[in-house]
């Protein structure tokens, strides 16, 4: 699962034991196309991600633990009824769903179970997160069919955390557990049954310097060309539990700066949607705690309006972290293991 959070324009409930009801769910806007819609941002409690190896992600421990299929789906359930009661669908635009791991995944989400969310959600434009072994025309193209009542064009958004276009760096440093060749025959997939394409990029695994990140991020924009109808750049952060959180532990590893994910999104050829998760924080993308907040806030307002003079007059922002920022991306050398012992 890939870095989220709420827009800084949310509503936030946050996450209990209880079963009933979703991890997290919030209210807020996002840009979709050329429109600024509202949106519903669920995570929904599930039987856990099929995966569960990937470094920095937390996410994976949101499981409902043991359950047969009967059992999950009647859990499930409980949370479309939860959401049904305190979110009215008619102020809504879009609403995006994401899980432990995957949404098309029929272990983690039981058919029956999905089923009824696409009936709370028909009408929406929604966003649904999985894995790309995950995207089985039919199996999409039957939830589409669901949602659509001819109100939009495109109802449905396949969304896949791709991380990178670079399948060593997706391997070696993130486990992801599959390949680019993977992700195109996913698209392909989600594009016959008849659903868009939204892509997560991550910037700055692990083992990556800071130019390293960039570089990766913005040659995985560009390889996107012509297949992501949007991309979403999340700035890599520290979550609890997570085999990254040792090596952060260790003085190992860096969240990247916010002025590498400003001058990433100003070298992108087309509109990035970016909120950084725990932005400004030591665990996640910030600066030196001087300028970051009008960074960050200007990063999120860019995400919905797209101007990239804001982006142009933001690097152009003089602080003394800057020049920190220039000289590690000139000196920093990669984090090598020895050869031999």
């Amino acid at each position: 699962m890939s870095n989220r959070r709420g827009s800084p324009y949310s509503t936030h409930v946050a996450g209990e034991l209880n079963e009933a009801r979703p991890y997290a769910a919030w209210t807020g806007s996002d840009r979709i196309g050329n429109r600024v819609l509202s949106t519903l941002t669920v995570i929904l409690k599930t039987g856990g991600c099929s995966w569960n190896r990937c470094r920095m992600c937390s996410y994976r421990h949101v499981r409902l633990g043991a359950a047969g299929e009967g059992e999950l789906a009647r859990l499930l359930l409980a949370q479309v009824s939860w959401l049904k009661d305190r979110f009215p669908m008619d102020n809504i635009d879009c609403v995006k769903i994401y899980t432990s791991g995957s949404f098309f995944d029929p272990v983690e989400v039981p058919g029956a179970a999905r089923d009824a969310i696409g009936s709370l959600v028909r009408g929406k434009i929604v966003i649904a997160e999985t894995r790309p072994e995950f995207v089985v025309t039919d199996r999409v193209a039957s939830f589409r069919e669901i949602i659509d009542d001819g109100s939009h064009d495109l109802p449905l958004y396949v969304a896949i955390g791709l991380e990178t276009s670079n399948d060593f760096i997706r391997e070696k440093c993130i486990n992801k557990g599959f390949s680019w060749d993977d992700f195109l025959l996913a698209s392909k997939a989600a594009r016959s049954a008849g659903a868009g394409v939204k892509t997560y990029l991550l910037a700055k695994p692990p083992f990556l310097t800071e130019r390293e990140s960039i570089e990766d991020v913005v040659s995985s924009i560009n390889a996107l060309r012509g297949i992501a109808d949007m991309i979403s750049l999340n700035p890599c952060s520290v979550q609890k539990g997570t085999e990254l959180e040792y090596y952060w532990k260790r003085g190992e590893f860096r969240p990247p700066y916010l002025w590498s994910i400003l001058s990433i999104l100003l070298r992108a050829e087309r509109h990035i949607l970016c909120d950084p998760l725990s932005g400004g924080r030591t665990r996640g993308a910030h600066n030196c705690g001087t300028c970051d907040r009008t960074i960050l806030q200007g990063i999120r307002d860019y995400s919905l309006s797209g101007d990239r003079g804001l982006l142009e007059a933001l690097l152009g922002m003089d602080c003394t972290c800057k020049k920190e920022w220039e000289f590690v991306l000139e000196n920093e050398r990669p984090y090598c293991m020895p050869l031999t012992r």
